[in-house]
């Protein structure tokens, strides 16, 4: 039974929000090559491809199961209610699959590494690297707060 993986986050009005996700799909799909032929961005909510467009592309591509695998942290509603009901229903029009929703990232060594790298880089470039320098982000004194947005996201 051939395999499609799609990795699923929530989705963003930020257009590079969006194409970091299809950029961590493309590269899991080249690392894992030998284990999972089919890998599909989607993304939950206000950006396509959507977790129906995804799903449509692992069976046009031969896939009989999907597993779709959330870029979430914790176990909220999103992964107990709204991403398995949108892999069912796009999983009705293909009643010949089946689906499966993995676990979120949840709390893992590897997770401790990536947030200790984070830190690492702050603390190697002194506090002040080009990535926050002059923002918000910074800390630095004189840099404006921006006003709040009225949206959620």
């Amino acid at each position: 039974m051939r395999t499609g993986i799609i990795i699923v986050d929530h989705g963003s009005r930020r257009e590079e929000s969006n194409l970091m996700l299809e950029e961590l799909a493309a590269l899991f799909a080249k690392r894992f090559a030998q284990m999972y032929e089919i890998v599909e961005p989607a993304h939950m909510e206000l950006a396509e491809p959507s977790i129906a467009t995804a799903y449509d592309r692992c069976v046009k591509r031969g896939a009989e199961r999907v597993v779709v695998c959330p870029f979430f942290l914790g176990p909220g509603k999103h992964w107990t209610q709204d991403i398995p009901r949108l892999t069912a229903e796009a999983a009705q029009a293909h009643p010949a699959t089946q689906y499966h929703v993995a676990q979120t990232l949840g709390i893992d060594d590897l997770i401790l590494d990536l947030l200790q790298k984070r830190i690492g880089w702050c603390t190697e470039h002194e506090y002040n690297c080009d990535n926050c320098r002059g923002t918000i982000r910074s800390g630095e004194s004189g840099v404006a707060i921006p006003a709040a947005p009225s949206h959620g996201h």
